[in-house]
């Protein structure tokens, strides 16, 4: 069982060091664990940081390309270096790295392939009584539209499993925490959250630069993302709207007909059949965004298909070159009983 812990960077040579030194160099159930760090265009000395403690893998981006995008490469990278488990966790130490066996064990267990690590927002000193409210209500949602009971929907403190690594699609430039999760609820993979700790602050959040930024990227993200997954439903609502109101402006109309007083209120009769259209047309709208999201799903089982041929390819290789590596010897002496003859060969396949 391999473990690579990813961690994406932009400019972090000032805490990487501090993160490094505090993730685990063994845990239970894991047999190797390996470090892998994103360089995200960083114009300080993050990657030579990364060299000198040791690093086992660098992905390297010549340009800041976003959290997101970092994030999706550094999966490319982990499951292209044969990782059966992968974590994500910050540059900046924010997440206790004790808990990493916490985060693993439920996949370990064969309980979850997805297992979110579920901050104190409450008890966070940092974290602002706005933002701890704005939190819990986009986690609220996230967990709406994924039909998950993920409570810390933000947190990048996260482990997944070989099998849905190689599921997930991130389609924003922002940030990957919300719609990986509505991806994996829609797509019934296993998704389950653990209590983890957080350690003190050691810089401001990049990513939370101002609240109703942030609000409004979030909020983008979860309905782009509901509605990719379930466009009917979501047009359906969208619809009912002018719709019911089209209809009752409608019914209004025919019952002042039927009194001998519709005359004079044929500007009802127009504003009823044009909502009636919009409807109409908002719920059209929907049935062929079914029919797209019917192809992509397609689209993304051939994408998982061509992917695990890949990496599984990428691993067969490598466990051939492990094992021309560590070949036994033949043996060349051929003197001697059977039984020495085996006992010789015994002796040069445990060199």
């Amino acid at each position: 069982m391999k473990l690579i812990i990813q961690i994406p960077c932009y400019n972090e040579a000032n805490t990487l060091e501090v993160a490094l030194n505090d993730l685990p160099k063994e845990l239970d159930g894991v047999d190797k664990i390996e470090y892998l760090i994103i360089n995200d265009g960083s114009k300080d000395a993050t990657v030579e940081v990364a060299k000198n403690w040791g690093v086992h893998h660098i992905v390297n981006f010549n340009q800041n390309k976003g959290l997101a995008r970092g994030f999706m490469a550094g999966l490319d990278g982990c499951l292209r270096n044969g990782a059966d488990i992968i974590v994500n966790t910050d540059a900046d130490n924010q997440y206790c790295a004790e808990d990493i066996q916490r985060l693993i064990q439920p996949i370990l267990d064969g309980e979850a392939d997805m297992v979110i690590g579920a901050r104190p927002i409450d008890e966070t000193e940092h974290f602002s009584f706005l933002k701890k409210k704005l939190q819990h209500f986009g986690s609220w949602a996230v967990r709406k539209a994924s039909n998950t009971d993920v409570p810390d929907a933000p947190s990048g403190f996260r482990a997944m499993s070989r099998e849905a690594a190689m599921h997930i699609n991130v389609i924003n430039d922002y940030t990957y925490t919300l719609e990986t999760i509505v991806q994996a609820g829609r797509d019934k993979i296993a998704v389950t959250s653990v209590p983890v700790h957080t350690n003190p602050d050691l810089r401001p959040s990049r990513l939370f630069h101002g609240i109703w930024s942030y609000v409004k990227k979030s909020i983008v993200i979860i309905l782009r993302a509901y509605m990719m997954y379930q466009p009917l439903k979501c047009f359906t609502y969208l619809s009912s709207i002018p719709l019911f109101i089209g209809l009752g402006i409608g019914m209004r109309f025919l019952y002042l007909i039927a009194i001998g007083k519709g005359y004079g209120h044929v500007q009802s009769l127009i504003l009823g059949c044009t909502l009636i259209i919009i409807g109409f047309l908002t719920f059209m709208i929907g049935l062929v965004s079914d029919l797209m999201a019917a192809n992509r799903r397609i689209l993304s089982d051939t994408q998982y298909h061509i992917r695990r041929m890949e990496y599984d390819s990428l691993a067969k290789e490598q466990e051939e070159e492990t094992a021309l590596r560590w070949e036994p010897h033949v043996v060349q002496d051929n003197s001697g009983t059977l039984e020495e003859k085996k006992r010789k060969q015994k002796i040069y396949n445990m060199c």
